[in-house]
């Protein structure tokens, strides 16, 4: 075989490989597996708040997101003063223009004459009350075995004249429902509660604010008028007092209270017809079931039976 000249050139072989691009893979595993880890980061956030939080700050959180009515979680009576309840006591509800008859227990041995006439005796009085009346939410009847009813009479007159009172101020119609005014055997109470966003205190305060004064003047308006000698109470819900350390509900239920005897003292009740002013804290919840309930912080007083041996000017 010849060999090929100086002047001719071998071959070039070129090799091409032919370069394929696969698939893309996708990065959406990155987003599940950040979106898990903001859900753990966040729910150990959550059990270390949880962990971290007093029952008392729960409570009031639960109350933000769900307020209540200050008098009380119901389903029925919406818009009505108690929400279709009342603070009479049971068995004693009647309707409105209608009168309750007591019971009478019947004797075996009695006769049907005598039966009779026992069924024909007078029904129990009760304080009148109009429908639909924002001022007077309470209305609890007189009963027959509450001692002095010449008396009870004048109590009767005297709530009536503080509901006049409040209804004629149009500014106190909001507040006209965190009046509470009822007969009990030592007399007439009357207590001022706070409302969910209507408070008669500022927190921590032992003055009421503007429109609780106003409320209140026109109470000790009308008692300056009468005789009986009152007591001044102040309460407070269970939330722990988050002001000073040395100061507690009780200190602050007293100041309260007392700022009502001043109150009083200055609209024109004698000093003398004061009986007792104290404070008691949480331990008489007006909703012992929700000790966290605004209804809880009031005032109240009660004007006792017994005449006061001084009397208003």
């Amino acid at each position: 075989m010849a060999r090929p000249g100086k002047n001719e050139r071998a071959p070039v072989i070129v090799r091409r490989q032919e370069v394929v691009e696969a698939g893309h893979h996708g990065g959406a595993w990155k987003i599940a597996y950040a979106d898990f880890v903001t859900a753990m980061m966040a729910f150990f956030l959550l059990m270390w708040l949880v962990n971290a939080t007093t029952e008392a700050q729960k409570r009031g959180l639960a109350d933000y997101f769900a307020p209540m009515n200050p008098l009380g979680k119901v389903t029925t009576g919406s818009g009505q003063p108690f929400g279709g309840k009342t603070l009479a006591n049971e068995g004693r509800l009647v309707s409105e223009g209608t009168y309750a008859t007591p019971m009478q227990r019947l004797d075996p041995s009695a006769s049907l004459d005598e039966t009779d006439d026992e069924a024909a005796a007078p029904p129990m009085r009760r304080i009148p009350a109009p429908r639909n009346d924002p001022a007077r939410p309470v209305a609890r009847p007189v009963a027959d075995d509450l001692p002095n009813r010449p008396e009870r009479a004048a109590l009767a007159e005297a709530a009536e004249r503080i509901r006049a009172a409040v209804r004629a101020e149009p500014a106190l119609e909001a507040l006209s429902r965190q009046l509470l005014i009822e007969e009990v055997p030592e007399g007439l109470r009357i207590q001022v509660v706070d409302g969910e966003g209507q408070p008669v205190f500022a927190t921590g305060q032992a003055a009421p604010n503007e429109r609780g004064r106003a409320l209140l003047q026109r109470v000790a308006g009308v008692l300056a008028s009468m005789a009986e000698q009152v007591e001044v109470t102040g309460h407070t819900d269970s939330t722990p007092f988050r002001g000073d350390s040395q100061r507690t509900n009780w200190e602050l239920s007293a100041e309260r209270a007392n700022s009502i005897r001043r109150l009083l003292v200055d609209a024109g009740v004698v000093e003398a017809r004061i009986r007792a002013v104290a404070g008691r804290a949480d331990r008489d919840l007006l909703r012992p079931d929700q000790p966290f309930d605004p209804a809880n912080r009031r005032v109240g007083i009660l004007v006792h039976m017994k005449a006061a041996s001084g009397r208003s000017p």
